[in-house]
This record gives C-alpha cells, sequence and structure tokens, in this order.
C-alpha cells in the first residue's frame, strides 16, 4: 500500500480508492434495502380519545344491504346526527377484512366516500376520511387497489385549498393526510399515483404544512411527512422536490425540533422526527442535493448540533429511532468534509462513541460515521487518534457481533493509513489479544506490521 517516490514514501491512492469505492457499493446497496423496507413499514393511525369511547364495542361484519343502507343515511339522512351516526357504524364494520370485500364490491362506493369528504359539513368530512383510513391499510391488495381512484379526488381536494393550506378542520386534514400516505405505499404507486402527485400542486401544499411556526400543527405535519417520505421513497422525481426547497424546509424544521424537544416534553415530537429524518437522508443520496449548494443551504454546525440534540432526545424518549438519526448523520459526513469538520471542532466524537453501548445496529452506524471522518485524510485522524477512540476501539473488537467488529476493522485500516504511528499505538496497548478472536486477525496483523515498518525505518 505504501511506495518509495522521489526519495520518500506516499501511500498509494489505489488503496484509499479501493477502500472508499468498497465503502460506496455497500452503502448504495444499504439504502436500496432501507428504502424498500421503509416502503413497506404500514402505519395504523388511531385516535386514543376514539379508542376509549369505543372500548367493548366489536366490529362488525355486514352484507351488502346494511352498507348500501349506511351510504344512503349517509348521503341523504334527515338529520346531521343520522348521517353521521351511519358513518361511524360503517366505520367500525371496516375495520372487519369481510366487510372491506363486500363495500369494494359495491358500485359507486369509494366514489359515495370521496363525495361525503368534499361536503361542507365537518362531521360528515371527518368519518368519511376515517372510512377512507380504515380501507387505506388493509392487508389485502384488493382493498388497496380499489382505493387507488379515489386518489386524484384527492389530490383535487387537498390541493384545492388556500395558499397556507390550513384546513378549519385539522382533524379531517389528518386524516385525509394518513389515507394518501397508505395509498402511497401500493406497489401501483410509482406508476399510477406519485406521478400525478408530482404534477399537482399537493408537494408544495406540503412543504408550507411542514414550515415552521404557529401555524404548524403537530398531528396534520406528522401525516404529510410520511407521504413525502414515501414520495422520495420511491424516487420518481426527487430533483422536482429539491428544486421547489424541501431540503431548506426539511432543513429548517430540523432545527425547529431541536429547540422543540429543549422547551417541552412533548412526547409527541418523535412522531414528527422519524419522517423528517428518514425524508433528509434519503434526499442527501440524490446526485441533485449537490446541485442546490450546501446541501441543507443552512451551516454546517447548526444542522449537525441540532442532530445531536435529537440524538439524545431519542436517546431519552425512543431509542430505536436513533439509527435513523445516525443515517442521517453518515449520509451527512460520506461526501462533506465541512460536515466532519463540524463534527470535530464541536467537541461530538465523544458523545457519538457514547452511543456503541446502545446497540449493535447502532454501533456499526457510529462507526461508519467515524470512518467517514477518518477517510478526510491525515489531518481528521489527528483530531480523532488516539483520545477516547483508542480504548473505544479495543472494546467494539471484542464484541460478538461481525458486523461491528468489521467496521471496527475498517476504521483502523484507515487511521493506520493515514497515521502510522497509530499502528504502533494499538499494538503497544492491545498486544493483539482482542484481535485474536477473529478470522480477520492474519490479514490485520500483516498489515499492521508492514505499516509499522514502513513508519520506523521509512
Amino acid at each position: 500500500m505504501w511506495s518509495r517516490q522521489r526519495g520518500g514514501l506516499k501511500p498509494l491512492r489505489c488503496g484509499v480508492e479501493q477502500l472508499r469505492c468498497r465503502r460506496r457499493e455497500r452503502e448504495a446497496a444499504l439504502r436500496k434495502a432501507r428504502r424498500e423496507q421503509q416502503l413497506v413499514s404500514k402505519r395504523l393511525l388511531r385516535d386514543e380519545a376514539l379508542e376509549e369511547a369505543e372500548e367493548g364495542c366489536v366490529a362488525m361484519i355486514f352484507g351488502e344491504a346494511e352498507i348500501q343502507q349506511f351510504l344512503r343515511l349517509a348521503q341523504r339522512g334527515t338529520e346531521e346526527k343520522e348521517r353521521e351516526g351511519a358513518l361511524v357504524s360503517l366505520r367500525r364494520g371496516l375495520q372487519c377484512p369481510e366487510t372491506q370485500q363486500t363495500f369494494i364490491r359495491l358500485e359507486g362506493s369509494i366514489r359515495t366516500l370521496v363525495g361525503l369528504l368534499t361536503s361542507n359539513q365537518a362531521l360528515l368530512q371527518l368519518e368519511a376520511a376515517r372510512c377512507l383510513h380504515e380501507l387505506s391499510h388493509s392487508e389485502q391488495s384488493a382493498v388497496v387497489e380499489a382505493c387507488l381512484p379515489a386518489t386524484s379526488y384527492l389530490l383535487t381536494y387537498l390541493s384545492g385549498h388556500s395558499s397556507d393550506f390550513i384546513s378549519p378542520h385539522l382533524t379531517v386534514l389528518e386524516a385525509l393526510g394518513y389515507a394518501l400516505s397508505q395509498l402511497l405505499q401500493a406497489k401501483e404507486a410509482p406508476e399510477k399515483i406519485i406521478p400525478s402527485v408530482l404534477g399537482s400542486t399537493l408537494p408544495q401544499h406540503m412543504l408550507q404544512l411542514l414550515q415552521p411556526g404557529p401555524k404548524l400543527n403537530l398531528g396534520v405535519a406528522v401525516e404529510f411527512a410520511w407521504c413525502l417520505h414515501y414520495i422520495i421513497c420511491s424516487q420518481v422525481n426527487n430533483a422536482l422536490l429539491i428544486t421547489q426547497g424541501a431540503l431548506s424546509t426539511l432543513g429548517l424544521l430540523l432545527l425547529d425540533l431541536a429547540g422543540a424537544v429543549q422547551r417541552t416534553e412533548d412526547a409527541g415530537l418523535e412522531l414528527l422526527a422519524c419522517p423528517v429524518l428518514r425524508c433528509l437522508s434519503n434526499l442527501l443520496t440524490e446526485a441533485a442535493a449537490e446541485a442546490v449548494g450546501g446541501q441543507l443551504q443552512l451551516r454546517d454546525e447548526r444542522v449537525v448540533a441540532a442532530l445531536f440534540i435529537l440524538l439524545q432526545f431519542l436517546l431519552q424518549k425512543q431509542p430505536s429511532l436513533l439509527p435513523e438519526g445516525l443515517w442521517l448523520l453518515n449520509n451527512l459526513t460520506a461526501n462533506s468534509p465541512s460536515f466532519c469538520t463540524s463534527l470535530l471542532s464541536l467537541d461530538l466524537i465523544e458523545p457519538l462513541l457514547h452511543l456503541l453501548s446502545v446497540s449493535n445496529v447502532v454501533s456499526v452506524l457510529v462507526l461508519t460515521v467515524l470512518c467517514n471522518v477518518a477517510e478526510k485524510g491525515p489531518a481528521y485522524c489527528q483530531r480523532l487518534w488516539p483520545g477516547p477512540l483508542l480504548s473505544s476501539l479495543l472494546d467494539t473488537l471484542a464484541f460478538s457481533d461481525t458486523e461491528v467488529v468489521g467496521q471496527s476493522l475498517e476504521l483502523l485500516q484507515l487511521l493506520f493509513l493515514y497515521q502510522p504511528g497509530a499502528a504502533q499505538a494499538f499494538l503497544q496497548q492491545s498486544g493483539l489479544q482482542a484481535l485474536q478472536r477473529h478470522e480477520e486477525v492474519a490479514q490485520l496483523q500483516d498489515r499492521v506490521h508492514a505499516l509499522q515498518q514502513t513508519a520506523l525505518h521509512g
């Protein structure tokens, strides 16, 4: 990996480039796997107050005649309470797969729900939205496909609001956002739904809903952030979203969320943090993200500091979401020396190392971020080593998880390449005892020995 050139020792770039290429190929495969996994992450939205009120109610299996009667009453009942009650009964029935199948076989049933959605009576709108909600998260593909014709009506309805896109009935808007997010996960969505969404004014309205400020409603923002996430995962036209300011809006929302978790203990903030982190992570992998300049169009230190505030919040409230924040940090640091510099200048390496004890998944991501920093060259490795990193690496090499050990070895290889003294320090402290348990020991010992000899006798 090293050779004499012009009387001095210089690294062979091919070794570093091969390492980078291998890492990028692996990350590309991981991104693809993550997107595919996230596209089937069906979420079930339940109103807690509604659940309590309906506790003890058993969902009924309704036949065609009963469903038709409910729909007739909902459309032409003499009193609003009667119309609302019919939709409530229908919604409860639609929690049963058998009733769902019967409902979609009835001609005009979906069209009737859409008609009620666009009425001017808030309670009827809400219950119609909840009926569509029940259908949209069905595990039966035929039921979800039957909902597809409703998409164009939803787009027309949602896009037809004022420029502020703030409905006077936020619960209706939240339920519609949920129903749309479910439809966006259908296997037909990339061909039949998402192009229509991107061709409408809805993406701009979604971004307006995610703008920080007094008009931001948590429940509505959560649903449309998930809508945006599924659109981004489809990769139909992410460049369009970037040119419409998605990175900037989401970056500002990230900063706002970091401030909010410091001011309040609202348990709902993590519900918004999850899709926002995912949206940013996936958008940053697009080539178009570089074209807008400065990636998030925000100062690097602000973004990194905000992300670490959220990581601490998630560690306390929802540790299972830590990988989402770390994946964003990985994508920020992968190709950006400035974000790596921010990580070092803010003294965030030690807090990052503290996360190694959370889980193997978290450990791999932490080590990947550190590899991103070390990969940037000698100046970065000098600031990483030795510090607390040496003892942490000795610990991770003793892990039983082979992926954690492999990522630790990769970080060591980068450190040895750019910081020859690291090899000697590592050998002196570890005695190679921690490495002897792993299959890679022979290969690593050879590398360490060669690098040590070069450093000592060059």
